[in-house]
């Protein structure tokens, strides 16, 4: 086992990956590995569920308004390198959740855009408009590919897998398979035939009409 580590990694590679693994058990007991640098701001409000394990790079900022736990992992997830993950209010990730490298997650906004707010006004700098959040869920066995980003308010049922580069807006279901900014659904798994078909579309010439994807 330790000769195939050592083709895999190289005797520096294999060297920082113990040492990464001596301070995962150090720091953040019960995860598989967190590799270094990581940059974890807030960390008695994130759990770590058990075998998480995560790439170089991680950045995750939990900052609650109330006292509590506003980030929380499940079993077995796995995320690759600079990730950022931030939360004021509630952001879950469910077990066995995979998410590749440069994905950004995040349940806030620098002002309220939904409405009138005289403090969200484009004469406010950014960082003087109030924090608004609105809580993300990321269900189980979701896979989310690279460069994706995952809005405030958004759920993301089980099973689902989000595209490279797209950015989730607004709700994507269970077993869906969504793609584009913003995300869209292009397939959903039919558990009668175990495929992926794409999903019913409106008849030409209706409202809410939506082309098919190649």
């Amino acid at each position: 086992m330790t000769e195939g580590l050592w083709a895999r990694y190289g005797s520096l590679g294999l060297l920082r990956l113990l040492g990464d693994v001596l301070h995962t058990r150090l720091f953040h007991r019960g995860a598989r590995i967190v590799r270094r640098p990581a940059y974890i701001r807030g960390a008695r409000h994130i759990r770590l569920g058990s075998g998480f394990t995560s790439g170089v790079g991680l950045r995750i900022d939990a900052f609650p308004v109330d006292p509590g736990t506003v980030i929380d992992i499940g079993t077995g997830v796995q995320v690759n390198d600079y990730v950022h993950i931030a939360a004021i209010d509630r952001v879950t990730i469910g077990d066995g959740t995979l998410i590749a490298s440069k994905v950004f997650i995040s349940d806030h906004n620098h002002g309220d855009y939904q409405g009138r707010d005289p403090q969200s006004a484009p004469d406010i700098p950014p960082a003087l408009r109030p924090l608004v959040a609105r809580p993300v869920h990321i269900g189980r066995n979701v896979w989310i590919g690279e460069h994706v980003c995952i809005m405030p308010g958004v759920t993301i049922g089980d099973g689902a897998v989000i595209g490279a580069g797209a950015i989730v807006t607004k709700d994507i279901p269970a077993n869906a398979i969504a793609v584009g900014t913003p995300a869209q659904v292009v397939r959903q798994f039919d558990p009668a035939t175990s495929g992926w078909p794409r999903p019913l579309l409106p008849e030409p010439g209706t409202p809410g009409t939506v082309a098919a994807h190649a």
